[in-house]
This record gives structure tokens, sequence and C-alpha cells, in this order.
């Protein structure tokens, strides 16, 4: 998608939806000596979370793993609208629709190709990956962040959407 209609479609986004592993987080997973999930957020990601909920774009998050981490990630950042351990993205995002989350105009963030399903979604208006995505969502991407996944991509996202609605 061209620059200009890429600005033109951001001004319209109501609300994001984004994978979790490998995009708000590098795609590593540290397992503590007793068994517990350890991940890294950027504290970037939630200050420009932040940002996006203060001009009323609302944020949702996707993710194939059940995870303690992501919960209170999710809490910590006021986003009400979490799927976790789904098997087909699509699917977790009309039941988050059902739930109250925006039905049209939506950007989806990925990286690996279980997020093809959502980029799909008819829901869906833009299309954005990280910047070490696999390589088949790189080339349905409509817009690619400098920073790969876990370096703080919702700074690059905040931005976009934000200048566009200026």
């Amino acid at each position: 998608m061209k620059k200009n209609l890429i600005e033109k479609v951001s001004a319209g986004i109501t609300a994001v939806v984004s994978d979790i592993d490998g995009v708000l987080t590098n795609g590593e997973i540290i397992y503590s000596s007793s068994g517990e999930e350890l991940k890294s957020f950027n504290v970037k990601d939630g200050s420009s979370i932040k940002r996006l909920h203060e001009i009323g774009i609302k944020v949702a998050l996707i993710s194939g793993r059940k995870s303690k981490s992501n919960r209170i990630r999710a809490k910590e950042l006021n986003i009400k609208h979490l799927a976790e351990g789904v098997t087909n993205k699509s699917m977790a995002l009309d039941k988050l629709i059902d739930n109250g989350f925006p039905s049209s105009n939506l950007c989806a963030i990925g990286d690996d190709i279980q997020d093809l399903e959502m980029f799909k979604h008819p829901s869906v208006s833009l299309k954005i990956s990280v910047n070490d995505g696999h390589p088949d969502v790189l080339g349905v991407a409509d817009f690619v962040t400098m920073r790969n996944g876990g370096q703080g991509i919702m700074v690059e996202v905040s931005e976009l959407l934000i200048k566009s609605k200026a």
C-alpha cells in the first residue's frame, strides 16, 4: 500500500488488535526453575498504547498462548479485550467483536503465519507486521515497522495513527 493510501486508511482506524509474542515481546519465552513462564515487554509499547486510548482508539490482544504475563500486562494497560490460547485468530477476533470490540476499520498487527488469519478478517483494513516477521506476513503487510518485535513497535504504530488523525 502506498504511503498516501496508508495515511488515508490510518485516519479511519477505530481500534488495534495485536498479537503478543513476537510483537509486544521479542518472541522469547524464559522458564524459571519453578516452571514459571517469564516474558519481557517494552515500556515504550505501554506508553504508546495509553496514547492510543487517549484519542479513542481501543486495543485488543490475541495470543495463541495462555500466559499470566499476558493478563498482567493487559490489566496494567487497561486493555479490556484479551483472547488467549486461541488456534484461529480470525474466530477469536469475531468473539472479541461479539463482546463489544469495534467491528470495522481495524488495524491488525502480527509477526507469524498464525496472524495471517487475523489479517484476512473482513473488519481489518490496515495490516502491520514487525520488521522481523515471517516472510509471508511481511509479504501481505500494508506497513512494516522499522523495529523488531519487542523493541517498542507500538511507538511507530501509535505515531502513524495519531499523525493521520491530526
